[in-house]
């Protein structure tokens, strides 16, 4: 039996003694402005490039602690921080924001990546929000039309995301693929005060339409990371590509518009994806989820293949908890006591704060870094976060 108000706890703790302050001490640039997200083991800077979506994600991370945790000024001015710097130097001057900058700001990489915009929408949308609670009426607006100008754009690049930024040869095969509209299940609840609600109904049931009728594949019980422009399965490397934490992760967006939209139905169909997700992805002779998998069974050109990566746990912690909150199925707590023992076993520090990110197959530690440029403050800070405040609310029903 869980005793879920003791687990509440160990996750709050985790989140607010251990992996914030790490971030809060060691990430920010007080000079230039923004964060470092290359940190060793110890948080010493390996590395000064700061990566767009990286700055995005650890603007949001803070503003969102404000918003839902407590008020505390030196979270918010951790946030506005490094907004200004992304003010200043994330974009062209047209909010197309860039993938990558030096130290300094100027620009490294083009703005090819969609969800260096994504991440620039939820920023400057939760930082609007805790800025308006602290009565900075005029910034609040600022950094609101920001990120609906931002998204404004996302959305006009759903068919082509790279734009000219494109490396497909003309005429060549035409794929969608899975990660922009599971993205935007989530966007749109992030921004939703700042929306129409007419515009914020058709962005959800547009997201809802791609991720649980199109990339959702009843024939396989699972979601696939690209399809042919007109929907049905490829066979090649990318058509055959599976992502177990990509689509979990996307089944505890779904979960939360299913509340929000009073659709228990979506809700349950959602807590079946992730059961299956789980079973498929779950490693039956080391433990752990696979990173990538292959449809057919063949071998993924992806060498990372069989690694166990740190986001892939904690996306799955949040969907099987959330799960069992919103349906109470027991099957989701029992995966969930299985994930939460190999995660906080193999992945957690005991050592140093934050956790690692990169083990082998066999759950041992590939690389000792805790940031680096697709690792930063955000995967462990949000998965603590939701799964502490889920657990809390269990424990208060109990």
């Amino acid at each position: 039996m869980i005793d879920f108000k003791k687990l509440a706890e160990q996750y709050r703790s985790e989140l607010l003694d251990r992996v914030i302050p790490f971030w809060l001490n060691k990430s920010q640039d007080t000079e230039f402005g923004g964060y470092f997200t290359c940190l060793d083991r110890v948080g010493n800077v390996y590395d000064t490039d700061k990566f767009v979506w990286m700055q995005g994600r650890e603007v949001w991370m803070f503003s969102k602690l404000y918003n839902t945790v407590e008020p505390r000024k030196e979270w918010l001015d951790t946030a506005i921080q490094g907004a200004e710097f992304l003010k200043k130097h994330g974009h062209d001057g047209n909010l197309n924001w860039y993938f990558a900058l030096d130290r300094e700001g100027h620009a490294l990489v083009e703005p090819y990546n969609i969800f260096s915009y994504t991440f620039a929408v939820i920023a400057f949308g939760q930082l609007s929000i805790a800025l308006k609670t602290a009565g900075d009426v005029a910034r609040s607006a600022e950094y609101a039309d920001i990120a609906k100008r931002t998204f404004d754009i996302v959305l006009s690049k759903t068919d082509n995301p790279k734009g000219k930024w494109s490396k497909a040869a003309p005429g060549a095969r035409a794929l969608k693929t899975f990660d922009l509209p599971m993205i935007l299940c989530n966007v749109a609840l992030e921004i939703e005060p700042l929306l129409e609600p007419a515009f914020l109904q058709k962005a959800i049931d547009d997201c809802l339409h791609e991720v649980m009728d199109v990339f959702y594949r009843p024939e396989l019980g699972l979601i696939v990371e690209a399809l042919g422009k007109d929907g049905n399965l490829v066979d090649c490397f990318d058509g055959r590509k599976m992502n177990p934490g990509h689509a979990i992760e996307a089944m505890w967006f779904v979960m939360d518009l299913g509340k929000r939209l009073g659709r228990p139905e979506l809700i349950k169909k959602a807590v079946e994806i992730t059961l299956a997700e789980v079973e498929y992805g779950w490693d039956k002779e080391y433990d752990g989820i696979f990173y990538f998998m292959d449809r057919l069974g063949h071998p993924r050109h992806e060498l990372e293949w069989d690694q166990k990566l740190w986001w892939v746990h904690f996306e799955t912690l949040i969907s099987l908890i959330k799960g069992y909150q919103l349906t109470g199925d027991q099957r989701c707590l029992d995966w969930f006591q299985r994930v939460h023992d190999y995660a906080w076993k193999h992945f957690r520090d005991d050592d140093y704060p934050e956790w690692y990110g990169y083990l082998n197959r066999q759950g041992e530690v590939l690389l000792p870094l805790k940031g680096g440029k697709w690792k930063g403050c955000f995967h462990v800070p949000r998965g603590l976060l939701n799964v502490w405040k889920i657990l809390e609310d269990l424990a208060t029903r109990e």
